[in-house]
């Protein structure tokens, strides 16, 4: 029985052993490389381009949105206005930036400076008090004070020009002093190209 005993057992080992087998290789995965610094540097680089110029897209198609034709044609032909480009105004035969109306200008600029091959056309003007010839130089003062005030921002001289209409095209027809407000001011359109 012994005997007997010892070939079941040696049977059994050898079973064991075929059943489980040499252990298995681990087969070594590769690592990807790693990135060096200036690479990833570079990915984040032209990452941050291709933002940029799709803010620059969609800020340019935002500006063309906003940009109807006026009803009248200007100097330099068809002329488009844009909600984005707002009017300053002016005190009672005052041709000064006011505070509230430097920051107006500020935003215009800004806006002009991500823009600038459009051109503008800055129209001067004033409320019914006044002879033609008066109001006429009144509104050409004004329209210069915001030029220049935008140049003093650096737009260029000649991304920028201006008009007078005097009392011509008032916005508000009224005979009173909230007219008379609205109707004193520097108004912005944008010239065809």
């Amino acid at each position: 029985m012994d005997k007997k005993y010892m070939v079941i057992l040696v049977f059994t080992l050898c079973l064991g052993l075929v059943v489980i087998g040499c252990p298995k290789k681990t087969a070594m995965k590769e690592e990807p490389s790693m990135k060096t610094a200036q690479e990833l540097a570079a990915e984040r680089e032209r990452a941050a381009k291709l933002k940029e110029e799709e803010a620059k897209r969609l800020r340019e198609k935002e500006f063309e949105k906003s940009m109807v034709v006026k009803k009248e044609p200007g100097m330099a032909g068809e002329v488009f206005e844009s909600k984005m480009l707002k009017d300053i105004h002016f005190d009672f035969d005052k041709y000064d930036i006011r505070p509230m109306d430097a920051e107006i200008l500020k935003e215009n600029a800004a806006l002009l400076m991500k823009h600038p091959r459009v051109k503008v056309q800055i129209e001067g003007h004033c409320d019914e008090r006044g002879t033609n010839e008066y109001n006429l130089a009144l509104g050409e003062r004004r329209a210069n004070a915001a030029k220049k005030y935008l140049m003093s921002l650096g737009i260029p001289m000649d991304q920028i020009s201006t008009i007078s209409y005097g009392e011509e095209y008032p916005v508000d027809p009224g005979h009173h002093e909230e007219a008379w407000a609205k109707n004193r001011r520097g108004h912005f359109i944008i010239l065809s190209k």
